[in-house]
């Protein structure tokens, strides 16, 4: 099979269901940046982490890719059933959140991104990770989008955040707080 179909050479692409758009096309843009956000997933599986925590990014790297063909499918034409999310995906992310907070210390500052390289990493995710639910909610204002996408890319935000104090804890690296200049 080859990997080039060269469909796309003129800027359009198509959707699940046929529905050819624009390369720059809202649900294109969305789904591209979950497919940004599994890509730094996977670096932060990469780096010397509890394995605890590389099992949950592999399997929410799964659940990136049913949000993916969510956000890849048109809602009016079609037909193919796609992997779906449920409620226990999220809750998943939230009781871990739940179980790592019991181990941090109270939060008082906000806390500046940075510390070593994976909880670096963990930072961006959590960034793209906006950047993909906001560009959901907007793609939401417009077309139908289950609603457990949305939910679950902010929770997922808010774990990759979480994650990123922990890694800290766990490594032993002071948080990087901020504190205004007033």
């Amino acid at each position: 099979m080859k990997i080039y179909t060269k469909t796309g050479d003129k800027g359009q692409t198509s959707l699940i269901g046929g529905t050819r758009v624009s390369k720059y096309h809202l649900r294109i843009e969305a789904y591209g940046t979950v497919d940004e956000l599994n890509s730094y997933i996977g670096l932060i599986m990469c780096q010397a982490i509890d394995t605890h925590h590389q099992l949950l990014l592999k399997e929410i790297q799964d659940r990136l890719f049913t949000v993916g063909a969510s956000l890849a499918t048109d809602p009016e034409k079609s037909k193919m059933k796609i992997p779906d999310l449920h409620e226990t995906d999220i809750t998943l992310l939230e009781n871990e959140m739940d179980a790592m907070n019991e181990t941090l210390p109270e939060l008082k500052h906000f806390v500046l991104p940075g510390g070593n390289t994976v909880v670096s990493y963990c930072h961006i995710a959590r960034c793209v990770c906006r950047r993909a639910e906001r560009l959901t909610v907007e793609l939401a204002g417009n077309s139908f989008v289950d609603e457990r996408v949305t939910i679950y890319l902010n929770r997922l935000s808010d774990y990759l955040f979480v994650l990123a104090r922990k890694l800290n804890y766990d490594f032993n690296v002071e948080e990087n707080i901020w504190i205004p200049r007033i």
